[in-house]
This record gives structure tokens, C-alpha cells and sequence, in this order.
């Protein structure tokens, strides 16, 4: 690591896209790692030292803000092709905070009940209440992504949940939640390793699925689903980043630091007693002699 560059002055933030970005999801690197110049030792030491600061706001932000009808709130939301981290991203970045402040939801293919409702019906029911950071593991994205790939809506629809959805992310920032979304882009190729060491390897059986090499004919399709969803839902209120994730460690510093960034943007406090402190300490003394 260069002197000029030390390790805690690193901000491997991925790539954040604008409003109104009109690129291509092909244009950037799934092995880079922009932000941050150290190797892998190094970026596993960086997750671990940050570690801390991100537990320490999240509790400032439960504290100063649970109960409230209109506190502040984070909403994480992480996109990505299967093996490319999100469960990685679950336990070494979001575990790193208390529990009791962390709401994960994994959105699974809808149930017949909710298919009954608007798409976004199961969604809006784990926004994250005030002092929480929501997270969601996969999420109203999937209805836009394997949609257009797969044919089960038409342009004119999906364009009508581009609307729908930016609305809603709206409402959110509005209401006091901070959201942040990531693309965690990895490529064909390294989807492939990972897929073969599921494989290879007993334990890692249950994570596979063969619909999982059924997925990987549709590739290109993928990657032009995300291209146009990023490009139509990429907003000053709530932007998109794409994180390079073919490169695992990498990835969570990465997520952590855009989680510290949205956390640090809210700056919570602790907040004061609403009781006299001396005369309690006073009282407490007294049950002690």
C-alpha cells in the first residue's frame, strides 16, 4: 500500500451511476476495484476495521430514531445474477450490526396470494420502520429483470413498473429513508467457478439448482434487463451503484462503505435522557448501601 494512500483513507465505493446515466452494464470491469488499491489481505483487514463504525451508527440510529412515527431509516437494496455475493454481503457486511436494528428479507418467486396483489404489495410491507436498516435480498427489481427476460410482461408494462417503482423509492426518501441499491456485477466466467464448486463440493449441494445453468443461456439478456432497469431507475433520490463482484472481498468493502456513506449522511445522535440523570444516579446509589 503506498504511504500516499493509507488503508483507512481507502473508499472503495464502486461505480455510482447519475441520474439520467445512459451506459452500459458491459462498460465496467467485474474484476476492478475502484476506490481502493490494496490486495486482498488488505481489503479483508479494511471490512474488519470499519466493522466497528458501522456498529456504532447503527446503534445511534436505532436510538435516536426507533418508535418515531417519522425518523430516519437506511434501506439496502442488493441485485446480482446467483453466486455473484449477496449472501456474502448478508453475513460479513449487514451482520456486522446489532440485530435488533436489522431487518433482512430474502424475496423468493411471489406466492399465489401475492401474485393477487400489485407487484409491489409484498415490497411495501417491509419498508424499514424508523431507526432500522432494511435490507433486501433481491427485491421489486425481480419484476422487471426475469420479466423482460423471460417474456412474462411486455415493454409497455415493464415501463409502467419503472414508474411505479421509482415512485415508490420516492416515498420512501420522502418519509426520511435513505436507499441505497447495488448491482453486485460479476461475470460469466466467475459465475461459472462458483457454480462448479457448488459441484464439487457436498456441503455447497443444497445452493445448487439446475435451473441455475438453465439461467446462464440467457446471459446477454440479463445483462441488457439491468442495462435498461438501472438506466430507468437510477434517481438523485435513489441512485444505483455497480459494485465489481467478482472479486468477493472486494465487494463488501465496497457495500460497507456505501452503507457507512448513507449512515454518516444521516448523522444520528444519541438522544438526551428525558429524565433527570443526577436524581436517578442519586436513587440507584441508594438501593446499593
Amino acid at each position: 500500500m503506498s504511504k500516499k494512500t493509507p488503508l483507512a483513507d481507502q473508499t472503495p465505493t464502486g461505480f455510482p451511476l447519475p441520474s439520467g446515466w445512459r451506459g452500459d452494464v458491459t462498460d465496467f470491469d467485474p474484476r476492478a476495484t475502484p476506490g481502493f488499491r490494496g490486495k486482498k489481505a488488505e481489503g479483508k483487514e479494511l471490512l474488519r476495521l470499519r466493522d466497528r463504525a458501522l456498529d456504532d451508527l447503527q446503534e445511534r440510529l436505532y436510538a435516536a430514531h426507533h418508535g418515531e412515527r417519522g425518523g430516519r431509516s437506511v434501506l439496502l437494496i442488493v441485485q446480482g445474477m446467483d453466486t455473484a455475493g449477496k449472501g456474502g454481503i448478508m453475513r460479513h457486511v449487514v451482520g456486522s450490526a446489532d440485530p435488533q436494528g436489522v431487518d433482512i428479507t430474502a424475496f423468493k418467486a411471489p406466492t399465489p396470494a401475492e401474485k393477487r396483489h400489485d407487484f409491489l404489495w409484498r415490497i411495501r410491507k417491509h419498508a424499514p420502520a424508523p431507526g432500522i436498516i432494511g435490507v433486501f435480498d433481491r427485491s421489486q427489481y425481480e419484476d422487471v429483470l426475469i420479466h423482460r427476460v423471460h417474456g412474462w410482461a411486455d415493454a409497455a408494462e415493464i415501463r409502467e413498473r419503472y414508474t411505479a417503482i421509482n415512485a415508490f423509492e420516492r416515498e420512501l426518501a420522502e418519509a426520511g429513508t435513505t436507499v441505497v441499491k447495488v448491482m453486485l456485477h460479476i461475470s460469466r466466467q466467475e459465475q461459472g467457478e462458483r457454480l462448479m464448486e457448488r459441484l464439487e463440493r457436498p456441503d455447497k449441494h443444497w445452493k445448487f439448482s439446475p435451473a441455475d445453468v438453465d439461467e446462464r443461456a440467457h446471459w446477454d439478456d440479463y445483462l441488457e434487463a439491468y442495462t435498461r432497469a438501472l438506466r430507468a431507475t437510477s434517481t438523485v433520490g435513489a441512485p444505483w451503484t455497480v459494485v465489481p463482484a467478482d472479486r468477493k472481498w472486494y465487494a463488501r468493502i465496497a457495500v460497507q462503505q456505501l452503507l457507512l456513506d448513507a449512515l454518516e449522511g444521516i448523522d444520528p445522535q444519541w438522544p438526551a435522557a428525558d429524565f433527570d440523570v443526577e436524581e436517578q444516579v442519586g436513587r440507584l446509589r441508594a438501593t446499593m448501601d
